[in-house]
């Protein structure tokens, strides 16, 4: 690079600038909607994971998103906060100008449709006047933040040279960045490469912008796309936490900074990523949103360094390089071990949950957790770093929840209807019920209907332990839908009935969360 970025100053050629999206277009898959202080916890994580821009949401999509996008600016350090905007909506990007503005490094990324299918049927409108309005949208930017992103919605399948006057109206309009995306994930390997190498070559003021990659996973070329990318000069990503994100997901963060570590023979640049805290990200972000990955994901899944056959096991005992690429404790695994008890104090518990990433958790958090720590302790034989890592995100995460658990008891047995005595927190106030059911989670559930009505429908039931042995916690995941939204929720305890109704208590609040948001029309993928 031969110019001064305005956030990032001189730029090294070698590094790439890690872009998370997480919060923003991970946040828009069906499901995955957070509070605020969920929101907040996921970024105070990425920053210390050492993301280089945080796009903390869509300012104008609604009054939440507006309030999240504003805290995370005023609160975060470190990365560069970035809100989303259309580049055709004069009210987006003077929204987004106002809720970045208390941060230390802010950025506006600003985005509108150019391939001729989204200009004709979704804009609907002319190829002059979306170029005009590519103009005006980064000229308004440019009045909030020296630091402005463009993208070119849908920019795989737009026409060549249409693509390279937007990008050359952007660049002189102010962007510094140029973000073409595989919105609908269509693209191959060698047509991104062909893009961006066209555009470099071609664009008058190329060099002094940074190029941009946000590719999509519909055909699973997400991640071989981004590296495409960035052997043809691309030196930004923008990617997510287990590649959530907009139907089959977009480009994961882990994969990619992981590629470009393990294979620096062929790839030939680096990141800022503090690649041990990949697991302990991956595993908060799985707890705020409900959503495990697969045990075959790549990097973060649990059998991603297991080893059951028996010639692999062999080589892996004589060495370990015969069949791991990388090691686990490059990204975050390690083996759980014992190391808190019903014997240990409350400052031992703050010290832990310091190691284990949590940095400083409020005094009534901490006593909450810490009184469930000891009941965990006194029903299991041993307390591991995953059972405490449960048990804590569980209490942390619900900080704001309207609807909170209280208490359980369960009746049931082969000669008895089963019955559950529940008590619930409903906007500070206890209530209880009793109700019977087909079974102890038929009843459980049936109780927490009866304490709050709602019309949604349990599609998905779940269980799965977090460590091993019979006195293992339970992890439930409950999934409701409501009027075509669609949210998973978890809960963990060593009693299934009671993680069961955690999870469920999770579902109905994040549910609460989904009723209020409003969200725009025309939003990018």
């Amino acid at each position: 690079m031969t110019f001064s970025h305005p956030s990032f100053g001189a730029l090294d050629p070698d590094r790439i600038i890690i872009f998370d999206t997480t919060l923003r277009d991970g946040e828009q898959s069906p499901g995955f909607s957070m509070n605020l202080a969920e929101k907040l916890r996921m970024a105070e994580a990425l920053a210390e994971l050492g993301v280089d821009v945080l796009e903390a949401g869509f300012p104008i999509a609604s009054p939440g998103d507006f309030e999240s996008v504003e805290s995370i600016a005023r609160t975060i350090k470190g990365p560069v906060i970035c809100g989303l905007a259309r580049t055709g909506g004069r009210d987006d990007i003077a929204r987004a100008g106002e809720a970045i503005r208390p941060a230390e490094r802010r950025r506006i990324h600003n985005f509108i449709s150019t391939s001729p299918l989204h200009m004709k049927y979704k804009l609907r409108m002319e190829p002059e006047t979306v170029l005009q309005a590519v103009i005006d949208g980064n000229t308004q930017a440019r009045n909030y933040t020296d630091d402005v992103e463009w993208s070119a919605e849908d920019g795989s399948r737009t026409d060549p040279d249409f693509l390279c006057r937007c990008v050359e109206a952007a660049i002189k309009a102010g962007a510094t960045t140029i973000n073409i995306p595989d919105t609908v994930g269509y693209a191959l390997p060698e047509d991104i490469a062909r893009i961006f190498t066209m555009l470099r070559e071609r664009v008058p003021g190329a060099e002094k912008v940074i190029f941009s990659a946000h590719n999509h996973n519909d055909l699973g070329l997400a991640v071989a796309n981004t590296i495409a990318a960035i052997r043809a000069g691309v030196r930004q990503v923008e990617c997510t936490i287990n590649g959530i994100g907009e139907r089959a997901g977009n480009a994961a963060l882990e994969e990619i900074v992981m590629a470009i570590r393990t294979r620096h023979d062929a790839l030939a640049w680096h990141s800022g990523i503090e690649t041990p805290k990949i697991l302990r990200t991956s595993k908060l972000l799985s707890t705020i949103t409900g959503f495990d990955v697969q045990p075959n994901k790549a990097i973060v899944g649990r059998n991603a360094f297991a080893h059951e056959s028996g010639i692999h096991q062999d080589g892996v005992l004589k060495n370990a390089a015969t069949y791991e690429i990388m090691t686990p404790e490059s990204v975050g695994w390690t083996k759980s071990s014992l190391v808190m008890g019903k014997h240990s104090g409350r400052a031992a518990f703050r010290d832990k949950l310091r190691a284990l990433g949590y940095g400083e958790i409020g005094d009534n958090q901490l006593n909450d957790a810490f009184r469930r720590f000891k009941d965990l302790a006194d029903r299991k034989k041993v307390v591991y770093d995953d059972d405490l890592i449960a048990l804590v995100d569980d209490e942390v995460m619900r900080g704001n929840d309207r609807i909170r658990f209280v208490s359980l008891d369960v009746h049931t047995g082969s000669k008895a209807k089963p019955r559950a005595e529940l008590e619930l927190e409903i906007d500070g106030t206890a209530q209880a019920a009793v109700a019977t059911g087909d079974g102890p989670v038929d009843a459980t559930f049936n109780a927490i209907r009866d304490l709050f009505a709602h019309d949604a429908v349990l599609r998905l039931y779940s269980v799965g332990a977090v460590t091993e042995g019979t006195d293992a916690q339970a992890r439930v995941t409950v999934r409701l839908e409501e009027n075509g939204k669609m949210v998973d929720g978890q809960g963990a305890d060593t009693d299934t009935i009671v993680a069961s109704a955690r999870a469920y208590v999770h579902a109905l609040n994040k549910l609460l969360v989904k009723r209020t948001r409003a969200e725009p029309k025309a939003l990018s993928a």
